[in-house]
């Protein structure tokens, strides 16, 4: 279930980064010609905002994985550092 809902997120977020790009084309064109609105610029920070959650929500998931999994501490519970050479 944790993977399906993985992988939701990540495809919802994907097409928020599509519609915000499109978002924000409208908006240079509108003040472009000079027909910019405030109700305009909303339509560029619905999908900002969505981006943020789901952003932060990706951005969290592998550290949430590694502390649920119990590795990132030794034998006796203590924090310790794999550094660059186990990041591969």
């Amino acid at each position: 279930m944790s993977l399906n809902w993985n992988k939701w997120v990540r495809q919802t977020h994907r097409w928020l980064s599509i519609a915000f790009t499109v978002a924000v084309i409208v908006n240079m064109v509108a003040v472009a010609q000079r027909k910019y609105t405030s109700r305009l610029g909303l339509l560029a920070v619905f999908p900002l905002v969505l981006l943020l959650f789901t952003g932060l929500y990706l951005f969290v998931l592998p550290y949430a994985t590694k502390w649920g999994s119990g590795r990132g501490t030794d034998r006796t519970g203590r924090p310790h550092d794999d550094g660059p050479e186990a990041w591969g």
